[in-house]
């Protein structure tokens, strides 16, 4: 008699959690558009809106870094090497060979992604500290070509890069470059959570589980991760362009080593397999530097301290154990 008086309780419950689950995500993406709407009249000058955009800028990649670690579970410690081409990539195209900042950017872009798909082959077959060894070697040699490349990139004193301009338009000015930056973010938000609630976001997760299990099930492992991983890597490149084209000047130190641990560190202290992890995450760690100006020379220190913490106490990251927290009080 049990079993036949459960499925309607189980049915209830079905029912009533993706309207609650609905609901609050409708209600977290609100509150970020209402704070990034309002938040220009709050900020007093040039050097406010620079740091909300550079961490809008660092969010975004975050967001396609965490489909790729946390969700799937692969390791990548080169995904700067994929923000230096799309930023060289874009500047280069358009100085030297004249092309609209759009077309450059989309050209850079898919470079990046062709390149991820080139290497997922081989390298994504590696799993752990291997695969963080593949890709950081990746990203090192991204970053020695740039470097040596002095009559395209301009070597180690990096180079200009032209003004952005779309369908005519002139894009200047920090205001501007905020709200593009804004819509980007938000439409980054809801289509990663598209994606990680969508039959594809289930399997990418399945993987991360047990790449066994997956295969038992059906999922093609190799085939999905190929494909975030292009996802992410062609995400962070045309990033990268964009903030080439905001910043105005660009150097190899964009895809440094430094830089792709950076990357990751937001992911992790944020959260992994959150997509408001990494957004906070993108703005803990774009600020602290800020905050810790007085110390120069201990930011690389600090920085682990946050990191070892993070590891000890929150494993799962700032943002999932705060929210796990919360649901516990309250039941």
């Amino acid at each position: 008699m049990s079993t036949m008086t459960s499925p309607p309780a189980v049915t209830s419950r079905q029912g009533s959690a993706p309207k609650s689950w609905m609901s609050s995500r409708f209600t977290a993406i609100a509150i970020l558009i209402a704070v990034l709407a309002l938040l220009p009249l709050v900020l007093p000058n040039a050097f406010y809106f620079d740091l909300v955009i550079r961490i809008m800028i660092n969010a975004v990649i975050a967001i396609a870094l965490n489909l790729l670690i946390g969700y799937t579970g692969q390791i990548s410690l080169g995904h700067a090497g994929f923000f230096g081409i799309g930023a060289y990539g874009s500047a280069i195209l358009t100085a030297r060979y004249n092309m609209p900042p759009l077309l450059s950017l989309a050209i850079a872009t898919l470079a990046a992604a062709a390149l991820a798909w080139l290497v997922a082959g081989a390298i994504l077959r590696l799993k752990g500290h291997y695969l963080a060894m593949a890709t950081l070697g990746l990203g090192i040699i991204i970053s020695i070509i740039l470097n040596n490349e002095a009559a395209w990139t301009g070597g180690p004193d990096g180079m200009s890069v032209d003004t952005f301009r779309m369908f005519g338009l002139r894009l200047a000015g920090e205001q501007s470059w905020y709200w593009m930056f804004a819509g980007l973010l938000v439409a980054s938000i809801v289509l990663a959570q598209n994606l990680v609630d969508s039959p594809a976001g289930r399997a990418l997760q399945a993987l991360h589980g047990s790449e066994v299990a997956a295969s038992v099930v059906g999922i093609d492992t190799a085939a999905f991760k190929t494909r975030v991983f292009v996802v992410s890597a062609g995400t962070t490149a045309a990033m990268g362009g964009l903030a080439a084209f905001y910043m105005g000047f660009i150097t190899p130190n964009l895809a440094a080593f430094q830089h792709s641990i950076e990357l990751m560190t937001m992911v992790v202290v944020g959260g992994m397999a959150s997509v408001y992890g990494s957004v906070f995450g993108a703005a803990l760690l774009s600020l602290l530097p800020q905050a810790l100006a007085r110390v120069e020379g201990w930011e690389t220190v600090i920085f682990g301290f946050i990191l070892v913490g993070t590891m000890i106490f929150m494993p799962r990251g700032i943002v999932p154990s705060i929210a796990a927290l919360l649901r516990k009080k309250d039941a």
